[in-house]
């Protein structure tokens, strides 16, 4: 019986800059098992489990699988009501569980004096089948009803919820193993009979003779079949059945496994290892019903076999243009399940995408994304585009877990189909309280992941999650943390929000140790909406966890550069860990030699940089860099003077005592009227930018009378400079006396600095900004929406744009000089 800790709830956060927790969990004293499940997401790492726990919790006792097919369902009634048209209930999400610990037996050929007496054959087993038992576990944790529907609703089986769409036709009855089709019972003592018969005529019965066994054993009580599998005797006829396998009619072989698969035999039995290379040496012999059929069973068995899948794809590619609806629908999920992506097959498979499209049933389109998505299979953006239509216009009747695996695609393709976020922003708040915890984190991720926000959404899912915090494995609890501070929303419940992750998180502290990406996942998440829980950072920049990330498959390095910088700059009372100064200047060196490759370089950075030497006077007044490092982008730094003149300071340009060249802008009133009038001209160039990804209002460019009416609000603009003086500033900024000059941080933004189709700024952006205004900055920006269309106008408009924007009155005011 597992031991219960009572936690107690932390303390509602507020907008502080730090905040402390209770003091560090200590170990127990009794060690307790607890796998992460395996990761449907391509990212998921492989990871076995370590020997202790620091964390019990009172619901769930860490991650059990039950089955559940409501699970995400958004009401049985809806379910019930377009089963027929969408082939199957609403189902719960699919996530790998952990394996079940299980006896690898061996067998047994010892002569039947060893064999126990008859009547112990088949003793009634201690406990209950592994399914039943974590139900009934569950359920007596369980206080009230409400809370045993809870749980119910909260868990899932991730091996059966997948396969839910082959109940929507019956051709998958001849390529799938149906769990659900009806036997008759076998009494025990008829099995008992047959175990006696195999047990005295060993090694005389037929193949088919032991087929038959192998049918009949499968049909006795479901209780029964753990203490079967363990029978010295049952472990003969495996024996005898391997010695014979090649002697098998394909049927009486195909039997042979799906009784297999029904009695629950471990993955790694020597039965089935002698099944399996026999399967691969008659393949190409066989049925393509029953090659498929065969591929299922080792997926219900949760058996490896990549040699039979590779036969399987090469099957498939020689007869593809045989291959049935059904046969194609299968083929993708058993891809999907074996994470192989055949590479010779994805053109196929995307024509065949095409090919029935209209006629799949909205299951089926949900299992050939979960299919794509599992095995990493690239598909093109008009595939994908087309998949998206066709669910956007169908979604209130598409049952939550099938809507679930398109996003999971549409996230892996980066694709912005906005007509289906928009839909989904109609139809997935009321459907939120209904869906379990791991649909609930794949929509906000979806959304994050491609810089959707939809305060509806993300509010209804805030609302949600506190009652469900509990049921969040530590992914789940790190991606809604980075989801909703990538979208920078905090929303009308955000103390409790925040608190019950945070004190998740604390939960979770074991099961960072294996998956360290999630810790900084969400501490990042935290650190973009100004939360920063100390001890869980103290802990992530230790050496320990540091260790881990090395260890890592994932590159950790820049979130553990961006963690810790952003703690040094916000918390100054925190006095945990840090990074080793070594690796700090080794992830430095490292940003910023990527830095000078990639983004230095970049067309619109580069333009403006050209432009403000120009006019300032040379390069030793703009820098072109990164003042902060862990931000990973980079700003044009420039100092002006208490009076308003630009400062030299860039050291790397040698600075001479020269005078400063004269380069001055020159308003003359023809550009006056253009700017003013010339809405015409900047136009096509929003619209170019609409088809690169922007829509609405937002993405237009700034209008001329906008432009025009900047340069008319500053009307100091000098009209014409005197040569041998150098850039003067308007008259309103030298009167400003302060004792000290100001440092401008210019940022010249992109789109994917901003949520979708909007001016919100992203998390980590946000987070930028707000720290270079602590370390004494003023922000500048050249946001994308009109330096963009500005790059294609004349040099003078860009000028006369770039002089408005550092010597604005207003950004004096807000450094402190009005």
């Amino acid at each position: 019986m597992a031991t219960v800790l009572l936690c107690r709830r932390f303390p509602r956060l507020s907008r502080v800059t730090t905040f402390s927790t209770t003091a560090k969990h200590k170990a127990e004293s009794g060690s307790s098992k607890s796998e992460q499940d395996k990761e449907e997401n391509p990212e998921a790492a492989n990871v076995g489990t370590e020997s202790a726990a620091t964390i019990h919790l009172l619901n769930p006792l860490d991650y059990r699988v039950l089955y559940n097919p409501a699970a995400y369902a958004k009401s049985r009634a809806v379910s019930q009501q377009h089963t027929a048209r969408n082939g199957g209930q609403a189902l719960g999400d699919t996530f790998t569980s952990p394996g079940t610990s299980q006896v690898h037996h061996t067998f047994d050929t010892s002569s039947s004096q060893a064999l126990p007496p008859l009547g112990n054959a088949l003793p009634k087993p201690k406990s209950k089948p592994l399914l039943e038992e974590t139900v009934s576990a569950c359920l007596s944790t369980a206080q009230t009803k409400e809370e045993a529907e809870k749980v119910k609703m909260e868990t899932h089986d991730s091996k059966e919820d997948p396969r839910m769409f082959q109940k929507g036709r019956p051709e998958y009855r001849s390529v799938s193993y149906d769990k659900s089709e009806p036997l008759e019972t076998l009494p025990l003592e008829e099995g008992d009979s047959i175990l006696h018969s195999v047990a005295i005529c060993e090694g005389s019965q037929s193949p088919a003779t032991l087929a038959d066994c192998f049918r009949k054993l499968s049909r006795l009580p479901v209780e029964q079949h753990a203490a079967l599998v363990s029978e010295p005797r049952f472990n003969t006829l495996c024996s005898c059945a391997a010695k014979n396998i090649r002697l098998f009619g394909t049927s009486d072989l195909i039997d042979v496994l799906k009784s297999c698969v029904r009695l629950v035999v471990p993955p790694a039995h020597p039965l089935l290892n002698a099944c399996e290379n026999e399967f691969c040496r008659r393949a190409w012999d066989m049925k393509l019903d029953q090659v498929l059929l065969v591929a299922d069973c080792w997926r219900c068995l949760d058996r490896s076999v990549p040699s039979y899948l590779s036969i399987l794809f090469s099957y498939t590619n020689m007869h593809w243009k045989d291959l049935t609806l059904p046969q194609f629908v299968q083929l993708v999920y058993i891809i999907g399940e074996g994470r192989r992506s055949p590479a010779d097959l994805a053109q196929k498979v995307e024509s065949a995408i095409l090919k029935y499209l209209d006629t799949f049933t909205l299951e089926e389109v949900g299992a050939i994304c979960l299919g794509l998505f599992k095995s990493l299979s690239g598909i093109s953006d008009h595939v994908m585009r087309k998949i998206a239509d066709r669910v956007s216009l169908q979604m209130e009747d598409m049952s939550t877990y099938a809507l679930v695996n398109v996003l999971k695609m549409l996230r892996y393709s980066r694709m912005d189909h906005l007509p289906l976020l928009k839909e989904l922003g109609k139809v997935i708040p009321a459907r939120i309280p209904t869906i379990n915890i791991q649909g609930i984190m794949h929509i906000t991720l979806t959304c994050s992941s491609l810089h959707y926000f939809d305060e509806g959404i993300m509010a209804a899912v805030a609302t949600s999650l506190p009652s469900k915090v509990t049921y969040c494995r530590s992914k789940d609890a790190a991606k809604f943390l980075w989801s909703f501070g990538c979208l920078d929303y905090e929303p009308p419940n955000e103390e409790e929000f925040y608190s019950s992750l945070i004190e998740q998180m604390h939960r979770k502290l074991h099961e960072f140790r294996k998956f360290p990406e999630h810790l900084l996942t969400g501490l990042l998440g935290l650190a973009f909406v100004k939360r920063f829980p100390e001890e869980l950072i103290d802990y992530a920049l230790g050496d320990e966890f540091v260790q881990k990330t090395r260890d890592s498959k994932y590159e950790l390095k820049k979130d553990l550069f961006t963690l810790s910088r952003s703690v040094e700059i916000e918390c100054p009372s925190y006095r945990g860990s840090r990074l080793p100064p070594q690796l700090d200047q080794e992830i430095t060196e490292m940003i910023l030699n990527f830095a000078e490759q990639e983004i230095y370089v970049r067309p619109e950075i580069v333009e403006a940089t050209s432009l403000l030497e120009s006019m300032l006077g040379g390069p030793e007044y703009v820098r072109n860099h990164m003042i902060l490092p862990h931000t990973r982008s980079s700003d044009l730094e420039v100092h002006l003077a208490m009076d308003g003149h630009p400062i030299p300071f860039n050291s790397k340009q040698p600075v001479a005592d020269k005078k400063l060249e004269e380069v001055g802008v020159s308003l003359t009133d023809e550009l006056m009227t253009q700017l003013i009038k010339g809405r015409s001209n900047i136009q096509p160039v929003a619209e170019a930018e609409n088809k690169a990804g922007m829509r609405g209002e937002e993405a237009r460019a700034p209008s001329a009378a906008l432009l025009g009416q900047a340069l008319l609000t500053d009307a100091r603009l000098r009209v014409e400079p005197k040569s041998g003086h150098s850039l003067e500033p308007p008259p309103s900024l030298a009167l400003s006396r302060h004792p000290r000059g100001v440092k401008l941080a210019i940022q010249v933004s992109n789109r994917n600095h901003y949520c979708y189709g909007s001016k919100r700024l992203l998390g980590l952006h946000h987070l930028k900004r707000r720290q270079l205004r602590q370390l004494g900055y003023v922000v500048v920006e050249l946001p994308f929406w009109e330096w963009f269309p500005l790059l294609k106008r004349t040099r003078l408009e860009k000028l006369s744009y770039l002089h408005y924007k550092v010597f604005d009155p207003a950004l004096l005011r807000r450094a402190g000089w009005a």
